[in-house]
């Protein structure tokens, strides 16, 4: 919630598209992403990763195999691009995911394919 305010702040086109995305529900999957460019040189990866929002049975909402997979998708997007990845700590606010399981992921689909990953605090 707190980062998807920030950019929808700045970009309207974001969230705009993740609508757009979730009512015609084409390929509205976990594991799915979807890239809007906003400026010239800047992208915001969209990225189903999380099935509702509120933890069930001690289940949080996040699904780690579908993080991989996102990430996988945008390791892709992000060599074709020449691109760098710029990103909170993805999964562990509202979505309830542990950092230390979120991290492997990171380095396992991102920094192993040699994108540059910048991981931000935010208070």
């Amino acid at each position: 919630k707190g980062f998807v305010t920030a950019i929808s702040k700045r970009w309207k086109q974001p969230e705009q598209k993740y609508r757009e995305w979730f009512k015609n529900k084409e390929n509205f999957n976990l594991g799915e992403i979807q890239i809007v460019q906003t400026e010239e040189d800047i992208w915001v990866c969209n990225m189903i990763a999380q099935h509702k929002i509120i933890t069930h049975s001690d289940v949080p909402p996040i699904r780690y195999d579908a993080v991989e997979k996102c990430l996988l998708k945008l390791a892709h997007e992000a060599i074709q691009q020449e691109a760098s990845v710029h990103m909170p700590r993805i999964g562990c606010g509202l979505a309830g995911g542990k950092w230390q399981e979120i991290e492997p992921i990171i380095e396992r689909t991102l920094l192993t394919n040699d994108v540059e990953v910048y991981v931000y605090d935010f208070e």
